[in-house]
C-alpha cells in the first residue's frame, strides 16, 4: 500500500495533467504541509502524523467555511467546502455514531475510568485509535458526558 504522501504525490500529478487547478492547489498545500514538516523535523512524518496534518488542513477549512457564510461569502465559502471534500478523500473513514460509542466504552473499560480526573488516561487511550476518523474535540466532549454519568461502581452497586 502506498503511503499518504506518495499517494498525493500521484494525485498531484494527475490533477496537473486534468489541469483541475482546485484540485491541484489543495493537493500542493498537502504535499508542502508534509514537506514543511519533514524540514522542521528532520524526518518524514508517520502515517499517523502525516493523516493528522491532513486532518489539521481540514478543521483549518472548516473554521473558514463557517466564517464564510457568516460573512455572506458564498463563493469563499463554497471554495473551502470543495478544499476539504478533497482533502477528507486522504481521511480514513469516519467513525459511525455506533462505534464511537462502542469505542467510548470500551476505552472506559479498558482504563478503569470512573471520574472526571480520568479523562486524561482515557484520552490517551483513546487517541490513536480514533485520529483522523472523527473531530477529537467532540470525542473529547462525549468521553467526559460518559465520566459525568454516575455509573454503577460509583453509586455504590456492583
Amino acid at each position: 500500500m502506498a503511503s499518504l504522501k506518495d499517494r498525493i504525490q500521484e494525485d498531484l500529478k494527475s490533477a496537473l495533467r486534468a489541469g483541475e487547478t482546485l484540485r491541484l492547489s489543495t493537493v500542493r498545500m498537502a504535499l508542502s504541509e508534509i514537506k514543511r514538516f519533514e524540514v522542521d523535523k528532520g524526518v518524514p512524518p508517520d502515517e499517523a502524523t502525516a493523516l493528522s496534518l491532513i486532518e489539521k488542513m481540514v478543521k483549518q477549512r472548516r473554521d473558514s467555511e463557517s466564517q464564510f457564510r457568516a460573512g455572506q461569502r458564498p463563493e469563499l465559502a463554497d471554495k473551502e467546502a470543495e478544499e476539504i471534500r478533497i482533502l477528507s478523500a486522504y481521511l480514513p473513514q469516519a467513525l459511525s455514531e455506533a462505534e464511537l460509542s462502542a469505542l467510548v466504552a470500551q476505552a472506559l473499560q479498558e482504563t478503569g475510568a470512573v471520574s472526571a480526573k480520568d479523562m486524561g488516561k482515557v484520552m490517551a487511550w483513546i487517541k490513536p485509535k480514533a485520529a483522523g476518523r472523527t473531530d477529537l474535540g467532540k470525542l473529547s466532549g462525549r468521553v467526559k458526558s460518559a465520566l459525568e454519568v454516575p455509573s454503577p461502581r460509583l453509586r455504590g452497586e456492583g
